[in-house]
């Protein structure tokens, strides 16, 4: 929580609702505009709003007091609440979808975390959740440059916790996962948004609201390596870099599941 209190002062000046992974979040959760939705580990509010724009009948459960007064000062008509998604605070099948992005590898017990979104949930609605696999982070070109960074902060949470099943041992039913693969017109700035455009990570703003560089081991070995790719940048080696990591395999991943 105190990291995301940190990471929220600047957040919304790198971090917004990128369109398309918006859309692939209503297609995924299939909302009706009768019912009613919740953004798990909403943070700022930036796919919680984009969704309530879009007419999905939503609010957002956000631990960070930090986050959660960015929200509800961007937002004021949606329904904000402070609270773990280890304890929800509302009653047995009040929701009929929820969405969770960027938020279980984060949790102390996401098994835990799950069972209760589970039991928010009426049977059969959809949670959708957008994350990566720890495969797909050791085919990030930005271990080249960060390797304790990418190995303790990217990697490491996903092995602990493997969607799939974390998602299995709560209760639910997987239904089907969708590869990402970053665009290079992202508009959300997270982890791996300088895949097409290495420049980024250079631009102390953007490092600051992603978890993994606010949070980072070593910070020596940051400043390390944004002066590396600084300079590959400039002798062009930094392209051979981006092709030795090249793979087919998405960069990040929706998965859907069905309470």
């Amino acid at each position: 929580m105190a990291l995301y209190d940190r990471i929220g002062v600047g957040y919304d000046t790198t971090r917004q609702a990128d369109p398309y992974l918006l859309s692939r979040l209503i297609h995924h959760l299939r909302p009706r505009a009768n019912r009613r939705y919740l953004d798990i580990g909403s943070g700022t509010g930036n796919y919680t709003i984009a969704m309530y724009q879009a007419g999905v009948p939503i609010r957002g459960l956000e631990l960070s007091a930090t986050m959660l007064a960015r929200a509800k000062e961007k937002a004021p008509a949606i329904a904000w609440h402070n609270g773990r998604a280890e304890a929800i605070p509302f009653g047995s099948a009040s929701f009929d979808g929820a969405i969770c992005t960027f938020v279980h590898h984060h949790m102390a017990d996401p098994v835990a975390a799950f069972k209760e979104v589970h039991r928010v949930l009426t049977p059969h609605a959809r949670l959708v959740i957008f994350n990566c696999t720890a495969e797909q982070m050791r085919h990030c070109w930005v271990n080249e440059y960060f390797p304790r960074m990418m190995k303790e902060k990217a990697t490491a949470p996903y092995e602990r916790f493997v969607t799939v099943d974390v998602l299995d041992a709560a209760g639910f039913r997987n239904l089907s996962e969708e590869k990402y693969d970053v665009a290079p017109d992202l508009k959300d700035l997270f982890l791996y948004c300088g895949k097409h455009q290495p420049e980024r990570y250079l631009d102390p703003r953007i490092r600051s609201g992603i978890s993994s560089f606010a949070d980072a081991p070593d910070q020596e070995e940051v400043e390390r390596g944004v002066q590396r790719i600084a300079d590959d940048i400039q002798s062009g080696r930094i392209n051979d870099v981006i092709r030795k990591y090249a793979w087919d395999g998405g960069d990040y991943m929706f998965t859907v599941a069905k309470r």
